[in-house]
C-alpha cells in the first residue's frame, strides 16, 4: 500500500468536499432569493475564516476539555512525546474531556496549533498499549494535516443544520410573507429538507475517507496495526454502552462515533464501519507491510 499516494488523493478529494459543503450553503442563500445571497456568501467566507482560526478552541470548549495538569498523567506525556518524534510533527497540546466513554479526537489548523483531546474513560479503561494505539491514529489526523479540513466540515456542516432549524422556525412561526415569491418559499423548504441532509452525506465522505487513512498511518507510526485494532473493537463497545451528548456535527472529530447508533442513525454514521476498519488492520499486520516510524 502507497500511503503517500493514498494521502495525497485523500486530501484533493477531501477539499473539493469541503468546497461542496461552502458551494451548498451559499445555494441556499440563493434558493431563498432576495439578499439572502450576499448574506449567505459572507456567511460561508466567515465560517471558514472561524473555522480556520478558532475550529480547536470551539471543539474543545464544546466536548468540555481542560488541559492536562504539570505532573498528570506522565506516562500519557510520554508516549505523546515519543508519537510526535515518530510522526515528526511539535508535541500538541494535550487535553482531557470530562466522559466515562473512551473516545479522544486531534484539532487545530496545523501541527504547529495542534491539540489532541482524550476521555476520561480512555485511560481509565484500555490498557497503556491500545491508549498508544488510538494516540497514533490521532497523531496520523495531525501528520496528514487533515484537522483543519474535519473541524471547518464540522462547523460549516453544523451552520447549515443551524439555518435550516431557523428557517423551519421562522415559516413555522409567521416568518413567510404572502408576499413572498412562491421562488423564494420553495428555496426555503428546500433549505430545511434538503440542505442538512446533503451536508451531512458531504460530511461524512470527508470523515470516512480520513479515518481510513489515519488507521493505516497509524499503524505505520506503531510499526505494527494490533494494538490499534484492539483498541477499536474497545472503543466500539465503550461508545455502545456510554454514548456521548454532543452536537452530532462534533461527532466526525472523534476516533470513532461517539453517538448513539440505532435504527435509521446507522445508516448515516460519520465514521466507516468499524468491522471493516479492523480488518484492514489486521490485513496490514498481515501482509507485514508495515514499518517502524521510529
Amino acid at each position: 500500500m502507497n500511503i503517500t499516494a493514498t494521502r495525497f488523493a485523500t486530501h484533493i478529494r477531501t477539499w473539493l468536499l469541503i468546497a461542496a459543503l461552502t458551494g451548498l450553503l451559499i445555494a441556499i442563500g440563493a434558493a431563498i432569493g432576495g439578499g439572502a445571497l450576499y448574506l449567505f456568501v459572507v456567511l460561508a467566507v466567515g465560517m471558514n475564516l472561524v473555522g480556520y482560526w478558532f475550529s480547536d478552541r470551539i471543539a474543545l470548549r464544546a466536548s468540555r476539555a481542560q488541559p492536562l495538569e504539570p505532573g498528570q498523567a506522565p506516562w500519557l506525556r510520554w508516549m505523546v512525546e515519543d508519537l510526535a518524534q515518530r510522526a515528526d510533527v511539535p508535541v500538541p497540546r494535550l487535553y482531557l474531556i470530562p466522559s466515562e466513554q473512551p473516545n479522544a479526537f486531534a484539532t487545530g489548523r496545523n501541527p504547529h496549533h495542534a491539540a489532541v483531546a482524550v476521555t476520561e474513560g480512555l485511560l481509565e479503561q484500555l490498557p497503556a498499549d491500545q491508549v498508544k494505539g488510538v494516540l497514533a491514529h490521532e497523531f496520523a489526523h495531525i501528520k496528514n494535516h487533515d484537522i483543519l479540513i474535519s473541524s471547518i466540515a464540522a462547523m460549516v456542516a453544523g451552520a447549515i443544520s443551524a439555518i435550516a432549524s431557523i428557517l423551519q422556525f421562522s415559516m413555522l412561526f409567521g416568518g413567510a410573507e404572502e408576499e413572498d415569491s412562491p421562488l423564494g418559499l420553495i428555496g426555503t423548504l428546500a433549505a430545511i429538507i434538503v440542505a442538512p441532509i446533503a451536508a451531512m452525506l458531504l460530511q461524512l465522505a470527508v470523515s470516512r475517507q480520513r479515518e481510513y487513512l489515519a488507521d493505516a498511518t497509524g499503524a505505520q507510526l506503531l510499526g505494527r496495526a494490533a494494538p490499534l485494532a484492539d483498541a477499536l473493537e474497545n472503543l466500539e463497545r465503550g461508545a455502545q454502552a456510554i454514548p456521548m451528548n454532543i452536537n452530532p456535527a462534533e461527532a466526525s472529530l472523534y476516533a470513532i462515533n461517539p453517538l448513539p447508533r440505532k435504527g435509521l442513525a446507522t445508516l448515516f454514521t460519520t465514521h466507516p464501519p468499524i468491522a471493516e476498519r479492523i480488518r484492514r488492520l489486521r490485513a496490514l499486520d498481515g501482509s507485514r507491510v508495515v514499518a517502524l516510524a521510529a
